[in-house]
């Protein structure tokens, strides 16, 4: 039985909606993984982790990171054991924070952090051959900090990088 669509949420306002998910980046020989999180009202990336495990710290941090400057409505991520976590569960309730979770098999529920993935796979990534996990996360770092964040303009935002339609809009 087919199930009806979900009624589609109008993302009106900075943190109304953060969206998160993990991906893997190619070392020489072994793999690290790489957490995000995302406004989707500004598309500013809010806060991110880069680790050898996959284990609940490296999404933890990163949340716990971007709960110092502000907190969402509604946080929404994939079925990830990580995002399922009683401490990552926990911490967003601890806030306030209502949970919104793609259904299994369905990866175009969190779209908005896929295209992200896919911008940093695409524009980074795959662009580099990383050494070291160090070279990784300098590289990755400067990427979404300075360019993603302050130098990529998004169609979404009028063509206006995060920073631009952050500051656009909030001043």
């Amino acid at each position: 039985m087919e199930q009806p669509e979900p009624e589609t949420l109008e993302v009106s306002h900075q943190d109304q909606v953060w969206v998160a998910d993990i991906t893997y980046v190619r070392l020489k020989g072994r793999c690290v993984y790489v957490a995000l999180l995302m406004d989707v009202f500004t598309r500013m990336i809010k806060a991110w982790q880069i680790s050898q495990h996959l284990g609940h710290s490296l999404t933890l941090k990163p949340l716990k990171e971007a709960f110092c400057h502000s907190v969402p409505e509604i946080h929404h991520s994939d079925q990830g054991v990580q995002y399922l976590s009683k401490a990552y569960i926990t911490t967003l309730e601890a806030h306030g924070v209502e949970i919104s979770v793609a259904h299994r098999g369905r990866p175009w529920e969190n779209g908005y952090a896929e295209r992200l993935i896919r911008t940093l796979k695409e524009e980074e990534v795959h662009l580099n051959d990383y050494q070291s996990i160090t070279e990784a996360r300098d590289r990755i770092g400067h990427f979404i900090t300075q360019v993603y964040n302050q130098k990529r303009p998004h169609s979404a935002l009028g063509y206006l990088t995060p920073m631009e339609f952050q500051q656009q809009t909030f001043s």
